[in-house]
């Protein structure tokens, strides 16, 4: 058992950051005229640019042999070909043969699954077309107009994403909306308008016991039910996307409304299965399969491209070197285009999720940082919030900027203005600027000495801030199937060269277990006298509070 810190190309790294973190990106620009061309790569659905980082030709040859040396290509074979590299749960991690589309045979424990994948695309077709075209139809004989999906977390956060970053390819023949808090506000503010006679609910559960889901799938049900006085309109309105057929039929869905998931699948990877029905419904199954489509062109991309010109990879490396070596402790993902406004929250939870993690494959503490803090919002709502922080700080943040070179929806002017602070960003970051330019810039400005002395201090930037750029042709469904899987095979190679298990999610279990207990002793009104102080004194407190005011 070798630990990664054991291993040469992680020692000489080790060394080799003490080195760089005496330099500045401005010098190592002006020394190298080509360093964009050497520190770039252009595929099909975009560019990435990541010369702004603190690097040099060596950073990067030892960064190459740390991959090589923690056999990022092996494991990635593993996981191609359906080994159970989640060890701590025994599975597959197959969310790429969901896009698949090379037809090649793909076994898990023994059982081939390419025709269950193509099965469950073809009823995924169906049903999206029945209710887009209105031959789906209420139990009052009416078409569906809204589609309510129910579900949290990956069953949530991943089609949301999708759907707002595409809607613009929505025709609106029918309204998609997304339900996933158990605060009841959210579902009565959805419901509210809507009429229960043309809503049809998506019930996305793996084990359809998730008690969030279900709280809120019993509450749509109870809303339907008052509607139409009679329980089996729940079989017109309601359809499940579980691994659970026996609880999803208990429920009142017919077993033929059920659409599979598999344990070979985890959550925050699974919007390219029937857990993207409302994509489906929402832009037209064709659109759908543009967005598969985009995602397998990067699985072909990170599968076939050499180490030294593999995007997910050197995104991988970058995110070690800068968070493991070079000490940052977060990472800001700042799109520069409306349609990705959620895509700062869903990359939240991809890696955090599967990254945050500090015990090693074989269940050693180990003593390095693994993944960085994720956190962004739209760049240009970001600079008038948080870019203070980034430019001015003494904790140096590494960002990804995302943009494109085309709005789909262009109005004039207004492209150009967000890209040109795209750029800029960027370029200030690395850059920043020092006090000899600040105060012959105010005195340029006729500015006393006096006000210089005073001032001056305050507009230094240390520049020498880390950034990716990755820039697009346009948002379209195969640019954001291409950009979705460029970052989970990024988080894949991270957990392979920090010796984590990136599949397993056993910190949200511990709370949500816990929250099962308490909310048994709000019911009954009796508190566990096992609780600690705070947390016993806590559910005291709401529940006096509470009762006083019945």
């Amino acid at each position: 058992m070798i630990g990664r810190v054991e291993l040469p190309s992680w020692k000489l790294l080790a060394e080799h950051a003490k080195e760089m973190k005496g330099l500045h990106m401005s010098a190592l620009f002006d020394e190298h005229e080509n360093r964009f061309a050497e520190f770039s790569i252009k595929l099909a659905p975009f560019l990435l640019d990541y010369s702004k980082n603190l690097i040099t030709t060596d950073t990067m040859q030892l960064l190459f042999s740390l991959a090589k040396d923690c056999e990022v290509e092996l494991w990635r074979k593993k996981m191609f070909s359906g080994e159970a590299i989640n060890r701590t749960e025994g599975r597959a991690v197959l969310h790429t043969a969901l896009r698949n589309k090379t037809q090649r045979t793909i076994y898990v424990n023994g059982e081939e699954i390419s025709k269950a994948v193509q099965d469950s695309l073809i009823k995924m077709e169906s049903f999206s077309n029945k209710v887009r075209e209105g031959h789906w139809r209420g139990y009052s004989g009416k078409r569906i107009t809204n589609v309510v999906n129910i579900g949290v977390g990956g069953s949530n956060l991943g089609p949301q994403m999708v759907t707002e970053a595409l809607k613009q390819y929505s025709d609106n023949s029918v309204n998609v909306h997304y339900v996933s808090n158990v605060d009841g506000t959210q579902i009565a503010n959805i419901l509210r308008p809507l009429n229960p006679e043309s809503v049809l609910f998506i019930v996305s559960s793996k084990t359809f016991t998730t008690t969030e889901t279900m709280k809120n799938a019993q509450t749509a049900m109870k809303w339907l039910t008052s509607s139409s006085f009679d329980a089996a309109a729940i079989e017109k309105h309601f359809v499940a996307v579980s691994a659970n057929k026996a609880n999803a039929t208990e429920f009142g869905i017919l077993e033929e409304n059920i659409f599979d998931m598999w344990d070979w699948v985890g959550g925050r990877f699974s919007l390219w299965s029937a857990i993207g029905l409302p994509i489906a419904i929402d832009l037209g199954f064709e659109k759908f399969m543009e967005l598969l489509d985009g995602a397998h062109e990067m699985d072909k991309h990170f599968c076939d491209s050499p180490i030294d010109e593999n995007a997910p990879i050197i995104l991988a490396l970058l995110s070690v070197w800068n968070c493991t070596f070079l000490g940052a402790q977060s990472q800001a993902i700042l799109p520069y285009d409306q349609s990705l406004h959620m895509f700062s929250a869903y990359m939240q939870q991809a890696e955090m999720e599967s990254n945050g993690k500090s015990v090693s494959w074989y269940g050693v503490p180990i003593d390095y940082p693994t993944v960085p803090t994720i956190w962004g919002e739209l760049g240009i709502n970001g600079q008038h919030a948080f870019y203070q922080y980034l430019h001015q700080s003494n904790n140096v943040v590494p960002a990804d900027f995302i943009g494109s070179i085309e709005s789909v929806t262009p109005i004039k002017g207004h492209h150009e203005t967000l890209m040109a602070n795209f750029f800029a960003q960027s370029q200030a970051l690395m850059n920043g600027v020092n006090e000899q330019q600040v105060r012959e810039d105010l005195k340029v400005k006729g500015r006393t000495p006096e006000y210089i002395n005073q001032v001056a201090p305050h507009k230094v930037h240390k520049g020498n801030r880390p950034t990716n750029t990755i820039l697009m042709r346009r948002i379209s469904p195969r640019t954001i199937g291409s950009l979705i899987a460029l970052y989970e095979h990024k988080i894949f190679v991270q957990g392979i060269i920090l010796q984590i298990c990136s599949f397993d999610q056993w910190g949200v279990e511990l709370g949500k277990g816990l929250a099962n207990k308490i909310e048994v002793e709000l019911r009954c009104g009796k508190i566990n006298p096992t609780h600690d102080s705070s947390t016993k004194e806590l559910i005291n407190y709401y529940q006096t509070i509470k009762n006083t005011n019945l």
